[in-house]
C-alpha cells in the first residue's frame, strides 16, 4: 500500500449527498480481479452519457479537473455496498482524499485498507471549501497528514483530525498484511512454542 504523508494538487468538488459505491463504481465493471483500469469508469453516469461521450458539466471532466488527487464530497459519500472496487477505482483515477461530512462505514473501513485518506469535516465547511477551490480556479490544495492541516492556495489553514491509528497505517502504508508482518517475531515464537 503507498504510504500518505501528504498531497498536493487539484481538489475537486462534488456537492452529492449519498454517493453510494454503484454510483463511484457500477456492478458490471466488478468483475476485474484487479485494480488497473478501474479508475476509466469512476463515476461512470455521471462522466459519460449513454453514446460514451463525456458529460461537459462533471467536475472530472473540466480541463483543470482531470487530474485531480482530492474529492470535497458531501455527507454519507460511499455508502452502500461494501464493494471494495469503489475504492480502488478512486485510486486508479489518482484520488488519494476525500473530505466530505460523513461516509459510509464500510467504505471507510475499505479505504483505510487502501490508503485512501478520508476526512471528516462539517457539512457547512465542505460546502465553504468546496466553493473556495471554484474561487481560487482549482489552485492545488495540500493535505498533510502529519500535520493534520488543509493548505488552501488562498493560505488558509484548517486543522483536520483523523483516528490515530488510521493516520499511523496511512502514513506508513501498512496494509492488513503488513501490519501481521510487523510482528513476525512473536508469530513465529508462538508457532514454534505450540
Amino acid at each position: 500500500m503507498q504510504q500518505f504523508v501528504r498531497v498536493r494538487g487539484v481538489a475537486a468538488p462534488l456537492p452529492l449527498a449519498n454517493v453510494d459505491t454503484d454510483m463511484i463504481i457500477p456492478a458490471s465493471f466488478m468483475k476485474a480481479l484487479t485494480r488497473d483500469g478501474l479508475g476509466a469508469h469512476l463515476f461512470e453516469a455521471l462522466r459519460f452519457a449513454t453514446d460514451g461521450s463525456e458529460r461537459d458539466d462533471f467536475i472530472l471532466n473540466r480541463p483543470a479537473c482531470r487530474d485531480a488527487q482530492i474529492l470535497i464530497a458531501d455527507r454519507n459519500f460511499g455508502c452502500g455496498s461494501s464493494r471494495e472496487h469503489a475504492v480502488w477505482a478512486l485510486d486508479d483515477f489518482g484520488i488519494r482524499c476525500v473530505i466530505a461530512p460523513s461516509f459510509g462505514d464500510i467504505f471507510a473501513n475499505n479505504a483505510r485498507k487502501n490508503g485512501l485518506l478520508l476526512i471528516r469535516l462539517p457539512e457547512a465547511l465542505c460546502e465553504r471549501l468546496r466553493g473556495e477551490i471554484a474561487l481560487a480556479q482549482f489552485a492545488p490544495v495540500e493535505v498533510d497528514l502529519e500535520a493534520q492541516e488543509i493548505r488552501l492556495a488562498s493560505g488558509e489553514v484548517m486543522a483536520f483530525a483523523v483516528d490515530p491509528d488510521d493516520r499511523r497505517v496511512l502514513m506508513e502504508g501498512l496494509d492488513d498484511i503488513g501490519r501481521t508482518l510487523r510482528h513476525e517475531d512473536a508469530i513465529a515464537r508462538f508457532e514454534t512454542a505450540a
